[in-house]
């Protein structure tokens, strides 16, 4: 049985993600609390969703980072995007879905049902928005590989990271933690190890970044943002993420 303390601990980032995308009334909250209620672990490496199988129902994620991944028969794979807490998994409006992609646990997560919502509620604007930046975060790695060198790749995708974790709560500033080994990231961004490690050098050669015992620290995400030619990644005229300032 989960401890309730833990739970209201789990739920924060959840919740502030949520709450960045449409403003939560108290009845809401007290549905995702009580949601997270029957919330369960699934261990780093199991798979929370295959890919050509009917999604059972959505859920969201409390804790812990998980991935959509596309395998091929040969044992490669391509990570198409990364889910953190706060992000609903497997929400699709058409009757018995089927995934088309396989979503994978990075690490532990927990995860708990996510409460059903009518189009045109609080809950149902949260989903759409969280929807179409769901959909944004995947064209916007279709851009990376297409079109971004090793480097830009790697800075790309950390500042979306870092905005995606500002939204939820769980950056600290400038830096955040970073569960993902090089070889995930080789993965994620079309590149080798030794590649990403080369790349990841270079960027702490040009104070781009510090990455240390997992956490990284972006000296200047507006000046790297520049550098790349990226721009905050938006799909509302009222919500979303801002730019990140320097500390």
């Amino acid at each position: 049985m989960i401890r309730a303390a833990t739970i209201i601990d789990d739920r924060q980032p959840a919740l502030q993600r949520l709450a960045a995308l449409a403003p939560l009334d108290a009845e809401v909250i007290d549905t995702i609390v009580a949601a997270a209620g029957q919330a369960q672990t699934i261990r780093a490496r199991r798979e929370l969703v295959s890919e050509g199988r009917e999604i059972a129902e959505p859920v969201l994620l409390l804790r812990g980072w998980a991935a959509r991944v596309r395998l091929l028969p040969d044992g490669r794979r391509q990570f198409l995007s990364f889910l953190l807490p706060g992000d609903v998994i497997g929400h699709c409006p058409q009757p018995r879905p089927v995934a088309v992609a396989t979503i994978v646990a990075l690490t532990d997560v927990l995860v708990c049902a996510a409460p059903p919502a009518a189009p045109g509620s609080v809950l149902g604007t949260v989903y759409a928005v969280g929807d179409a930046l769901d959909q944004a975060y995947v064209l916007a790695q279709v851009t990376r590989l297409g079109r971004l060198n090793a480097q830009e790749r790697i800075g790309d995708l950390l500042l979306e990271l870092h905005e995606r974790l500002t939204l939820n709560g769980m950056a600290r500033g400038t830096s955040f933690d970073l569960p993902l080994t090089q070889e995930t990231l080789a993965d994620a961004l079309g590149l080798t190890s030794v590649h990403v490690n080369r790349m990841v050098q270079q960027a702490r050669r040009e104070n781009d970044l510090q990455w240390k015992g997992g956490r990284v620290t972006l000296l200047d995400p507006p000046s790297l943002a520049r550098k790349i030619g990226r721009v905050p990644m938006r799909v509302s005229a009222t919500v979303g993420p801002q730019p990140a300032r320097a500390r």
